[in-house]
């Protein structure tokens, strides 16, 4: 059967999935232009069309997963309900215990992003946006009264950097840590870093 004739846009979206795909599974290191054609039944000219070498395919595979993730995160962060309520929603989705599937492929790209100036200031760019959307709901509740933090911004390092600490443990230590302790741990993280107790957080997420 003939391949569906795709759109410039279309067949670069359709790429760079697959190519978050094949880093997921293989590792950054591993990678070969051969294996995202192969991915896709297309050949090696067509991907170097649109991504003229791997470190450009690569930098812009992460980049496309890292809109996708903040695009939900600011799904999460933007319902009309209480800044508590949607901090504990996107904690607990972002959580290595939760719903986000892409640890494994951030990994990957934080120790590529040693070695890739290219692909650093993609890595650092997600990080500074996703602070800064975490650290803006963390100041309407603060506004709003509903809880007390000095320091939004300060917040909300220390919680993504806790965050992403214990999903590497998660990650690469499989049994490590059990779910239920680490759910554990991520809420008493969120509730000391807006002066509650960890009580106040029960029933507060939809």
């Amino acid at each position: 059967m003939a391949r569906v004739r795709l759109s410039v846009a279309q067949r670069r979206e359709e790429l760079l999935r697959a190519a978050v795909e094949q880093i997921s599974a293989r590792g950054v290191a591993a990678l070969r232009i051969a294996d995202v054609a192969a991915a896709l039944g297309v050949s090696n000219a067509l991907v170097l069309y649109h991504f003229s070498t791997k470190e450009k395919l690569v930098a812009a595979a992460f980049t496309h997963a890292a809109q996708d993730d903040l695009a939900r995160l600011r799904k999460l962060l933007g319902r009309r309900t209480s800044a508590l309520r949607r901090l504990r929603s996107a904690v607990r989705w972002y959580a290595p215990t939760g719903q986000a599937k892409g640890w494994r492929l951030w990994i990957e790209g934080w120790a590529a992003a040693l070695r890739e100036p290219t692909l650093r200031e993609v890595t650092r760019d997600l990080d500074r946006q996703w602070k800064a959307e975490i650290a803006g709901v963390i100041a309407e509740g603060v506004a709003a009264g509903e809880f007390r933090c000095a320091d939004p911004e300060g917040a909300a390092l220390r919680l993504t950097a806790f965050l992403d600490g214990l999903a590497v443990q998660l990650t690469s230590y499989a049994g490590a840590v059990p779910r239920a302790r680490a759910q554990e741990w991520t809420d008493e993280a969120l509730a000391q870093e807006l002066g509650l107790a960890r009580a106040a957080l029960t029933g507060s997420c939809d």
